[in-house]
């Protein structure tokens, strides 16, 4: 096996990005599932769900690593990410974390891989690709963060709980579980309809339309308004939002409806975030708890390269 180095992260290399949304396949989209006609808001209706969680992860890349090989060096990263939940209990006015989890992943091109040494606190997995890309180590790091949130919210959906996952949904199982979707970077409606969103108020969404028909990821989608701002331009405070297909349309209805209704309530405001309105409250919570249980980050490099100095030096 060749010597492991540990270098701090390139900065030419970005920081890692959320690929859901850019390859995710739109395929056909059915816009008259709910209303097959010309399009006017639809008001949300707070059906009185008691508990929502809120489902979300957060990550950092740690360092670069480079593994010294007999045919030429191999790239590779390690990183830190945090998923978890906040169960926003509204008939006890409070929220709790829950399932809060904290994994460390090191990720080598080439199809090659070498053990991060254990420190005491900090230890890490060990994965290999074949590809070499930094965009692509980032990606299968990424897409491990991804996993273990779709396996919590899941979890905690067939347990029961209503889920709110920030992100794309990752399976289509017939769970009460919302995909929460805060930036828009497919296009899924035409131009006239996209033309309603310039009437959709706060507390209202569009009629429902199936993404993907026919193909291997289909689900219901609708865009809603979280708040309405006299300055704003018409998709100023939207968000989209998705279910598996595996609901009835009855189902997903109910669903859309109340998300209309009661996201509104947990909407961020400009002077506490500035990814307001969007990022929810108990979403950022949840983000700041996350990322207080990845530590340090220079302090988690510190002891990163403390752990492959000393194994060298063993070796």
């Amino acid at each position: 096996m060749g010597q492991l180095h540990v270098e701090g992260w390139a900065p030419e290399y970005g920081s890692p990005y959320e690929t859901d949304e850019a390859l995710a396949d739109s395929g056909k989209v059915d816009d008259t599932i709910e209303v097959d006609g010309p399009w006017s808001p639809i008001r949300g209706v707070d059906d009185g769900v008691g508990q929502i969680a809120f489902v979300d992860g957060v990550r950092r890349i740690d360092a670069r690593l480079t593994l010294d090989e007999a045919d030429g060096p191999v790239p590779g990263i390690c990183g830190s990410y945090g998923v978890g939940a906040v169960v926003w209990d509204r008939d006890a006015v409070r929220s709790d974390f829950a399932d809060l989890l904290v994994d460390r992943l090191a990720v080598f091109g080439n199809g090659c891989g070498a053990p991060i040494p254990p420190d005491t606190q900090i230890v890490y997995r060990s994965e290999s690709i074949p590809e070499t890309d930094p965009g692509m180590l980032i990606q299968r790091f990424h897409g491990a963060m991804r996993k273990a949130e779709a396996r919590l919210s899941e979890k905690l959906a067939q347990g029961g709980q209503f889920v709110v996952a920030d992100g794309p949904i990752n399976d289509l199982s017939a769970t009460e579980k919302v995909g929460y979707i805060k930036t828009h970077r497919a296009p899924y409606l035409s131009q006239e309809k996209s033309a309603i969103m310039g009437r959709v108020r706060a507390g209202e969404r569009t009629p429902l339309f199936l993404i993907g028909q026919g193909g291997a990821y289909p689900r219901y989608s609708w865009y809603q308004r979280l708040v309405d701002s006299a300055d704003g331009h018409s998709w100023s405070g939207v968000v989209r939002c998705e279910v598996s297909s595996a609901l009835t349309l009855e189902h997903a209805q109910r669903i859309a409806n109340r998300m209309a209704a009661v996201l509104q309530l947990v909407g961020s405001e400009a002077h506490i975030d500035p990814r307001a309105p969007q990022n929810l409250v108990p979403i950022a919570a949840l983000e700041r708890e996350l990322r207080r249980r990845l530590g340090d980050p220079a302090f988690v490099y510190r002891a990163l390269r403390s752990a492959v100095a000393g194994a060298a030096v063993e070796a």
